[in-house]
């Protein structure tokens, strides 16, 4: 059953499970393997079919010069400046290399600054550190506020989508031509193997021709899957927004067109080609050695709030602590966006805290315009455990309102600072409100009956349902 469909009575215990990448596009590995030599890795691979190519357009075209995609004119440059400083240790372009490039949605891409061990082979007045980058070097990501009795009216005002607050890991991903890029609340930046083809697009002659994304940007979240059956764990991306599409900045552009395109123009395309190669008689990719699976995040229509907490959230197959709701018509926020709400269970409402232990006292601290702030208050830690073990972390506590206590849930490894001082009031705020799940589906019920909801849903509904049928 569509999650987004109008509501009926005879389907209301009907809910449509969690699906997963697998769904999407159907294959068998037994078959899959049979085409593929077991020792080569996904790197090898990709490695050996650009060699190939490279060879393969060397004879046919021996006056002209390699294409790969849409940089051939910047990978000819490196080439040629690395031909021409042969017993150079500086990397190839260095020195020509702007201080900073293009924006690519909300990322200004730096030049990256070498150490004193180069000092020899920088001409005078060429170093350059990281205090010549421009703009703040920190994560641009999105934020969302706790609901509470006040921004709990902003569903009033405004067209909001829902879905489920998974509990994982928040990483940006940056796809370039070259590789994949996760990018974690510390700003620190991984290279991940994975591939993402553009939609085929013709060219002069009519003829399609493969090229891969270079500088999207996605926001998601790693979470990890615990297969009902094996109870094997696997990682898994919920891409939820995009930023940027093929150096193109989208931020300004509201979310539902946003969303449309991601599934358009980044999954649409990997999950056709993943499907041709697993038919194809010679693969020449394997999607099964990426590290992580990826998706992109459903949203639906508030009218369906009451099935995804009670029939969607208890099938997931990783945790989930609550809601979020998303305005419809929303331009990407970056940092704290006032207008997108984060609903918890009342036992997970949740404050990072620096916690310190000092001669057998306890320091909790937040952050206060970049500085750190004291605060009052006492932590107990799960299975007694001794708290000397946790000073210097960020940990994640609940708040024990019998007991007037902290209550540590866990370790953020994810995080390098506490939250906010103003993150910290709207906590208190949203867990004095004690919004219950009764009390928001209650609120809902009645946000969904005004006319700008009723209208929209109506027809949104229908227009789900013709795109359905169309596809069948």
């Amino acid at each position: 059953m569509d999650l987004n469909a109008s509501p009926e009575p005879e389907e209301d215990d009907v809910f449509p499970e969690p699906q997963s990448e697998e769904e999407n596009v159907r294959y068998e590995h037994a078959d899959y393997n049979e085409h593929v030599d077991r020792g080569e890795s996904a790197v090898q691979i990709s490695r050996r079919e650009r060699e190939e190519r490279m060879q393969r357009i060397r004879r046919q075209r021996p006056d002209e010069k390699l294409a790969y995609g849409y940089q051939s004119s910047q990978r000819d440059v490196v080439y040629q400046v690395k031909r021409q400083r042969p017993n150079s240790r500086l990397p190839p372009g260095w020195l020509d290399c702007p201080a900073v490039g293009q924006e690519i949605g909300l990322l200004v891409p730096s030049k990256v600054p070498l150490g004193d061990s180069y000092n020899d082979d920088i001409p005078p007045g060429r170093r350059y550190s990281f205090r010549q980058a421009r703009g703040p070097q920190n994560f641009p990501g999105s934020h969302p506020v706790s609901l509470n009795r006040d921004n709990l009216q902003l569903l009033r005002q405004r067209y909001y989508y829902a879905t489920w607050k998974a509990d994982g890991t928040r990483y940006m991903m940056l796809i370039t031509m070259d590789g994949c890029y996760l990018i974690d609340r510390h700003f620190t930046f991984r290279r991940v193997q994975m591939r993402f083809p553009c939609r085929h697009a013709a060219n002069e002659k009519g003829m399609t021709e493969k090229t891969f994304h270079h500088y999207t940007l996605l926001d998601g979240e790693m979470i990890i899957d615990t297969m009902p059956d094996s109870q094997k764990q696997e990682r898994r991306y919920l891409i939820y927004d995009m930023m940027a599409i093929n150096q193109i900045p989208i931020v300004e552009r509201p979310f539902y067109e946003r969303w449309k395109m991601l599934e358009k123009e980044v999954i649409e395309p990997r999950n056709l080609e993943r499907q041709h190669i697993y038919q194809s008689q010679n693969p020449y990719y394997r999607y099964d050695l990426e590290p992580f699976r990826v998706r992109r995040k459903d949203f639906w229509l508030l009218s369906t709030v009451t099935k995804l907490l009670k029939g969607f959230i208890p099938k997931l197959s990783h945790d989930a602590d609550g809601l979020v709701f998303q305005g419809w018509d929303d331009a990407y926020v970056p940092r704290t966006h006032e207008g997108l709400l984060k609903w918890k269970y009342p036992e997970m409402n949740s404050v990072d805290f620096l916690f310190e232990a000092v001669d057998d006292h306890q320091l909790l601290y937040l952050f206060e315009r970049g500085k750190k702030k004291l605060m009052d208050g006492r932590v107990v830690f799960p299975d007694g455990n001794d708290p000397s073990t946790y000073s210097g972390k960020i940990i994640e506590c609940s708040w024990d309102s019998e007991e007037s206590v902290w209550v540590c849930m866990r370790v953020r490894i994810d995080k390098g600072t506490p939250n906010e001082f103003n993150t910290y009031k709207k906590v208190m705020r949203s867990i004095k409100d004690n919004i219950t799940e009764e009390v928001l589906l209650n609120e809902i019920n009645e946000i969904i009956r005004l006319p700008m909801y009723a209208d929209r849903i109506q027809n949104e509904s229908k227009a789900h349902q013709h795109h359905s049928s169309r596809r069948r």
